[in-house]
Formats: C-alpha cells, structure tokens, sequence
C-alpha cells in the first residue's frame, strides 16, 4: 500500500490551482488547508489523510513485521509512522514550526531504518540487503539536502528523493515477506491473465 502514497500527491496535485511543483514544492504544500488567489489545493483533505492512514499503516506494518524487521528497524519505522500521522494533523500553513516538528522524525528515521535493516539481511538477502544500504544512503543524503536547501529551486525533488525510496524499498522488503506460495500463486494469475489477453 505505501506506494499508492506516491500516486495520491499526484492525484492531489492535479487539483490545485496557482501552480505547483514537485521539482520546487515540498509535498506539504498539498496539504495547505487555507486557499488564495495565489495558491490552492482543494484535495488537501486527501493529502492529510494520506499522511494519517500511511502513517498509521507503516507503524502498524512494522509492528507485525517486527520478528522479521528486528526491533532497531521496527522502532525507527514506528517512529517514522507515527511522525507522519502528527504531519498530516499539523498542517503546513496552520502552524509552520508545529508542522516541522511533526515532520523532522521521518526524515531522520526512515534512513536509518533502511540502512540497519540492509545491514541484518546482509547475509539472508545480499541483493536487496545492498539495495537497502543505498537507499537508505540516498535517502539520508537527500534528507539533509532539502533542510539546508530551504526554499531552493530543487527543494521539492530532494524531499521526493529523501521519501519515496523509502516507500518502495519497504515495498520490496514486504513483498518478500509474503508465504512463497502466495508469491507463486499471485505469479500465475499475472501469467494466465496475460495468456488470455494474449489469445
């Protein structure tokens, strides 16, 4: 589910009038409540809600996951969960500061979740341990980047990229998580369907 989360900044965006940009806006623009005859995001009700049911997801995923995740990754993730549920109640033009300190947990944990977490499956899982590891470097790098970046013209880009690798990294992480059957059988439906349309 969490990279449906991607797909909903683009459906909210599409809504907004004024203008707005995912290489130069961060992602809580789209969360603004207020509107003006400069900027308004009418679906801002979905993007805080996204924040909320994400959050509220990723936290509650990391904690029936913690056997596999281990609880140094299910700490951070929760932590992660929980400060994006206390973004989307918090936001951006209602209170800046308030907002900030909802935020700046995520981008703090989430990096470091990855990177622990490739470190355990370093030897379970080489190939997605190294993919994990990278990301959680790209995240992290990212993640400082948009801070001291403020304002800049890149600010929305670098706060995509300290965010969405992350949620498909725990994509990919949970997709094995998934009984071996379920994947096998899930795989078959993909091949019949195609073989059908195919004929």
């Amino acid at each position: 589910m969490r990279p449906v989360y991607i797909a909903t900044e683009f459906v909210v965006a599409a809504a907004t009038s004024g203008g707005y940009s995912f290489l130069s806006d961060s992602v809580s623009r789209l969360g603004e409540v207020a509107c003006s005859a400069a900027y308004c995001s009418p679906r801002h009700g979905v993007m805080n809600g996204s924040f909320i049911g994400f959050g509220a997801l990723l936290a509650g995923g990391a904690v029936l996951l913690s056997r596999a995740l281990g609880p140094w990754v299910t700490g951070l993730l929760v932590v992660s969960g929980l400060s994006s549920v206390a973004t989307g109640l918090a936001p951006l033009d209602q209170d800046a500061t308030l907002h900030a300190i909802a935020a700046a947990p995520l981008f703090v944990a989430q990096p470091v979740a990855l990177i622990v977490l490739g470190v355990r499956l370093r030897n379970d899982r080489p190939r997605l341990a190294r993919a994990l590891l990278a990301a959680g470097v790209a995240t992290g790098a990212a993640a400082v980047s948009f801070v001291l970046s403020g304002d800049g013209p890149a600010s929305g880009a670098l706060e995509r990229l300290a965010l969405w690798p992350v949620l498909v990294g725990l994509a990919g992480f949970g997709w094995t998580q998934l009984p071996v059957g379920g994947r096998r059988e899930s795989g078959h439906r993909e091949v019949s369907a195609h073989n059908r349309s195919a004929g």
